[in-house]
């Protein structure tokens, strides 16, 4: 017989908390310091397409479905135009599948590579888990990508409660379905006591939508895009313009808290708790 308590939450009256569980990206949160899995694939595509497209073009649509990154790619001012100069003509709803069906199968490829756990996420989840938090986690990565993920970080230590994908809903970032099917799997609920963690500002908005709490992260984040020993090496007043910069971006989309890495969001989780107390809501 089932052990776990039922706990009962009327909306007559304001929750205080505690937060109950929290929700973590995987890539640049949890595992691929930088988050460059996804990066590649695309850029590789478009190659086989004679179109020569940029890291950081790719990055100004990370968090999205796969579908709907190659659509922010096309429509993109930059990409479009690189795609006007080989063709002639703007891409079709059959060069969309085409690169759509390309980056799929190229996505798994990438994958392993990039399954190291991040620094601190170990530990990070073990205070989560002291505090009897439940772990989900979103990916915008397809079933067949995020199996292969799943196993790689559960061969390494990390193993979340639940992984939804933008596939398993009716669409992906910044709409809020993965994070309301993970309290649904998880079991949890009020949506205020869950916490969003991710390094994108899709991330940060999905969250919100989802009327969670949300903490961005920028040291490990791809939209810093800088592996571990790129970040050890860089100037100092040069990273320090660069992180303020992403630090800008997530608390203009309204996060809540915005970090250095998933080592810290456990102290978060203490503040939140005490908004949480005062009766406040995310």
């Amino acid at each position: 017989m089932d052990s776990r308590k039922i706990e009962v939450f009327s909306r007559k009256k304001p929750f205080h908390g505690p937060v109950r569980g929290v929700i973590l990206g995987w890539s640049g949160v949890a595992v691929d310091f930088g988050g460059f899995a996804s990066i590649q694939p695309f850029i590789e595509a478009f190659g086989e397409s004679w179109v020569q497209i940029t890291a950081d073009e790719v990055r100004s649509g990370i968090g999205l479905s796969c579908a709907d990154h190659l659509l922010c790619l096309l429509q993109s001012e930059s990409v479009s135009a690189k795609w006007r100069d080989v063709y002639g003509a703007e891409p079709s709803a059959y060069d969309l599948d085409r690169l759509y069906r390309k980056v799929e199968m190229l996505m798994p490829l990438q994958i392993s590579d990039h399954a190291d756990l991040i620094p601190g996420l170990t530990e990070a989840v073990a205070q989560f888990r002291e505090r009897g938090l439940r772990i989900g986690s979103t990916t915008s990565l397809s079933y067949e990508s995020s199996a292969i993920l799943l196993e790689a970080a559960r061969e390494k230590g990390y193993s979340p409660d639940t992984v939804v994908c933008s596939s398993d809903v009716p669409g992906g970032r910044p709409l809020p379905w993965m994070c309301y099917q993970n309290a649904v799997n998880l079991e949890v609920y009020p949506l205020e006591s869950l916490v969003r963690i991710g390094h994108t500002v899709r991330d940060v908005e999905e969250g919100l939508n989802a009327g969670m709490w949300t903490i961005g992260v920028l040291n490990t984040s791809g939209l810093l895009g800088m592996s571990p020993k790129d970040f050890e090496g860089a100037d100092p007043a040069c990273l320090r313009e660069q992180t303020s910069r992403i630090e800008k971006k997530f608390l203009d989309a309204g996060a809540h808290f915005v970090v250095d890495g998933i080592w810290d969001c456990p102290r978060i989780i203490d503040r939140i708790d005490q908004r949480l107390k005062l009766g406040e809501k995310p």
